[in-house]
């Protein structure tokens, strides 16, 4: 945690820095240092947030949550059967270090993704070839048909980015990449500086990026209370992250406005099905039974405004909305919980709870499961670290039993990786994997909100993983601030300071 005289000297470095707003550079707070600029081995938010702006994917959403494209020069021609996709490349596209994409970067690119990215690993099985058949297209053919491939070649996060052939590795130190803005300084913990990419080629329609400001710099602001202050001081113009606390401080500010994303998402107690405790169902069960979310909920978000206890993993309004195995949510039912506790033979061994302070609202649902869980039996050990230390001890199995996490609701399910058996999760349920395989093989989009119902009941039955609820994020701007579209990953290409 970030104290008040750390908030000094956080505040005062960033003065040195970046000095006044101005509308030719956008100061950016969030919510920690990225540990990557290489998208496609990262699923943190902070990772993409960052990264979209100088690495590019083939495909990539509008504010409607409808797939365009951006490095493809069209929408791909799909075969009748679903197996092969023919994607044409744009022409005259740059990368940083001034060579020019074709087929061939796209190609190595798409053979890493599926090496190395969560997402690309969830479909390798299902991808027969990626082919450079002409200098500027590239085909994709499956071995079954797969109707969420757009949208993960649209996503930036584990993201199916486009690099140099002659980058490619398993490791990247050095990202090239073909954005609006390139990376020009990196000062670990203090910032990371882009500026605009004057040899950018740029897409047309709803891709359009349009490079007003001279440079954009993202700021790591480790403590939500420091966030809100830089933005009200008129150090930040723009800051991710917020606490709901801050919502009416902001509202009533001359120099900022409140950016409210509603609804957002929902938090997730992310199970490990690899090793230790949770590999048992009435271990986890026992844990189901016992969280008190609407008392979670409100420790998180204090106002009802910014929260919904809800069950399902779309609320309503969502094509995905379905209440079928909801009736296992919330129970709140420590006693049943130390029944199936006794079922299991639990020895007392620690529940270990792996989160991080640097989203609030993690560290306080924590602790009030925390409080549920010891009431049922449960010996509980919390973790708390920061959320840098958080997203490397979640890769290791033998560290944890939950950790603390969040999703914005996506527009496609598959795109939520713990769903697949290759997440880091591991959950590996073959009845789970069956309906999941039809799901994702399935383009009727009513036959495919039929079996994402049978999904969400096994989520429960098998305890895949625990929803929360549902709850809507604040964000915050400077007055006067245009162009940035409200978003789990606000993107600054567009954004202009009043003069």
């Amino acid at each position: 945690m970030i104290h008040r005289s750390s908030f000094r000297l956080t505040v005062a470095a960033c003065a040195l820095l970046a000095g006044p707003l101005s509308a030719a550079t956008i100061d950016v707070a969030i919510i920690g240092e990225p540990d990557t600029f290489d998208p496609m081995v990262s699923t943190k938010d902070v990772v993409s947030i960052v990264t979209q702006h100088f690495v590019e994917t083939l495909y990539t959403f509008d504010d409607s949550w409808s797939v365009v494209p951006l490095l493809a020069s069209d929408m791909p021609e799909i075969s009748e059967d679903g197996l092969t996709y023919v994607i044409p490349l744009r022409e005259g596209v740059t990368f940083h270090d001034g060579s020019s994409m074709d087929s061939a970067d796209v190609k190595a690119s798409l053979d890493r993704w599926l090496e190395v990215a969560s997402r690309g690993k969830g479909i390798a099985d299902k991808v027969e070839t990626v082919e450079a058949t002409g200098p500027s297209e590239i085909t994709i053919t499956l071995k079954e048909p797969y109707a969420p491939l757009l949208s993960l070649l649209a996503f930036s996060n584990s993201a199916a980015a486009v690099y140099p052939e002659e980058i490619i590795a398993p490791q990247i130190d050095k990202v090239v990449g073909t954005g609006p803005y390139k990376l020009e300084a990196h000062e670990p913990d203090r910032y990371t500086q882009l500026v605009r990419f004057d040899g950018y080629t740029q897409p047309t329609g709803a891709a359009e990026r349009a490079q007003i400001p001279d440079e954009i710099r993202f700021v790591p602001v480790p403590d939500p209370n420091t966030r809100v202050e830089g933005l009200l001081s008129g150090q930040f113009a723009y800051a991710d992250g917020l606490s709901t606390e801050a919502y009416d401080r902001i509202a009533q500010s001359d120099a900022a406005e409140p950016v409210l994303l509603e609804p957002f998402g929902w938090p997730i107690f992310a199970i490990n099905h690899k090793k230790g405790l949770m590999t048992d169902l009435k271990v986890r069960q026992a844990v189901q039974a016992a969280l008190p979310f609407d008392d979670m909920m409100f420790a998180a978000f204090g106002d009802d405004k910014f929260f919904q206890t809800d069950g399902a993993m779309y609320p309503e309004g969502w094509a995905w909305h379905t209440e079928d195995g909801t009736d296992l949510y919330n129970q709140n039912d420590q006693e049943k919980a130390k029944a199936l506790l006794q079922e299991a033979g639990y020895d007392g061994s620690p529940l270990r709870i792996l989160t991080s302070r640097q989203y609030e609202f993690h560290y306080q649902m924590a602790e009030v499961a925390k409080m549920a869980l010891e009431m049922a039996g449960f010996t509980v050990e919390m973790d708390v670290v920061d959320w840098a230390t958080l997203a490397q001890n979640r890769d290791n199995p033998d560290l944890w039993d939950i950790y603390i996490t969040h999703s914005p609701f996506l527009p496609e399910p598959a795109l939520t990786s713990s769903f697949f058996p290759t997440a880091r999760e591991g959950w590996n349920n073959p009845e789970k994997n069956e309906i999941l395989d039809r799901f994702t093989s399935e383009s009727d989009p009513e036959k495919r909100k039929a079996v994402f119902a049978e999904l969400q009941k096994i989520i429960y039955a098998d305890v895949g993983l625990i929803k929360v609820g549902n709850f809507n994020a604040l964000q915050g701007k400077a007055a006067g601030l245009e162009g940035v579209t409200p978003s789990p990953w606000p993107a600054f290409w567009n954004a202009k300071l009043p003069e």
